[in-house]
């Protein structure tokens, strides 16, 4: 019996905590319902970006170009979370996560060199690149 107060106990900081975020997260969606304004002026339902009106079509196709980038951020991006987690916990990962963080590094290093070599972080299009070889020869 003693043992399932204490499992009891230990989970209140944790019931706490979700029933903050859900308290957070019903102010956050019932506030503005009820401070808002609901009006329906004639410029209501149209685009705008920063204020400002859009000249011509909103829907801009992208070159496929930029979403190998993109992707490649994300990438980075996340890795660089599992660096930061790793400065975190320095102290006790030891010598031997110094050595995992270095091969994850290194293996990173290679992946960009190798992103880098093939052209993958290459913006231009066919024509800069034929310019630039017209350029250097």
């Amino acid at each position: 019996m003693n043992a399932d107060l204490v499992q009891v106990s230990n989970l209140w900081p944790f019931i706490a905590y979700v029933a903050a975020v859900v308290v957070v997260v019903a102010a956050m969606l019932a506030i503005p319902y009820v401070l808002a304004q609901s009006h329906r002026g004639r410029a209501t339902g149209e685009q705008f970006e920063s204020g400002v009106v859009p000249v011509g079509d909103i829907h801009v196709r992208l070159s496929i170009q930029f979403y190998p980038v993109a992707i490649f951020f994300v990438i980075f991006d996340l890795e660089s979370v599992f660096i930061f987690a790793w400065a975190v916990a320095f102290r006790e990962a030891g010598w031997v996560g110094y050595v995992e963080m270095s091969v994850f590094i290194g293996i990173l290093l290679a992946a960009l060199i190798y992103l880098w070599r093939i052209g993958a972080l290459d913006w231009r299009t066919a024509r800069q690149k034929l310019q630039d070889a017209q350029l250097r020869a």
